[in-house]
């Protein structure tokens, strides 16, 4: 049996690579559109961790403005912060919502500071359109390659 998250982080390197050398734009981190593919079943979670990642370059953004934050220190703030915000999702999900029969989670405990840094580095449009397109396109080559629909 093929196991379906390294294939699709696989997967997913590559189509990011490959959008970075032809359009020039990164689809929010390079493993982001895998963990994405992964879960495009499941839509508000998806929606929880795009969330989740505005949040994460909100809250650094507005840290930008009392403290200096550049470069290395800015990349593992964003990360931080993304997972914290992800945590506190998981968290109020846990405590509030699953009690009413939803199962909602943020995916993954890094993505959402990926995303953060992708928003921060390049655009709002430009990172969510990347990353949509190649989370699609990852979806649809796992579903080839496997040759069955993926459940969430």
């Amino acid at each position: 049996m093929i196991e379906l998250l390294p294939l699709s982080v696989g997967v997913g390197l590559a189509v990011s690579l490959l959008f970075t050398e032809m359009f020039g734009i990164a689809a929010g981190g390079m493993i982001v559109p895998g963990y994405l593919a992964l879960n495009l079943a499941r839509p508000v979670d998806v929606a929880l961790t795009i969330g989740a990642g505005f949040v994460t370059f909100a809250i650094v953004h507005t840290l930008s403005s009392f403290v200096i934050v550049y470069g290395r220190r800015r990349t593992v703030l964003m990360i931080l912060v993304g997972y914290l915000v992800g945590m506190a999702v998981r968290w109020s999900a846990a405590s509030f919502v699953e009690p009413l029969g939803a199962d909602l989670a943020v995916i993954g405990f890094i993505i959402p500071g990926l995303i953060a840094i992708w928003l921060d580095r390049q655009g709002i449009l430009e990172t969510l359109a990347a990353m949509i397109t190649a989370s699609v396109v990852v979806r649809l080559i796992l579903v080839v390659v496997v040759g069955v629909e993926l459940r969430g």
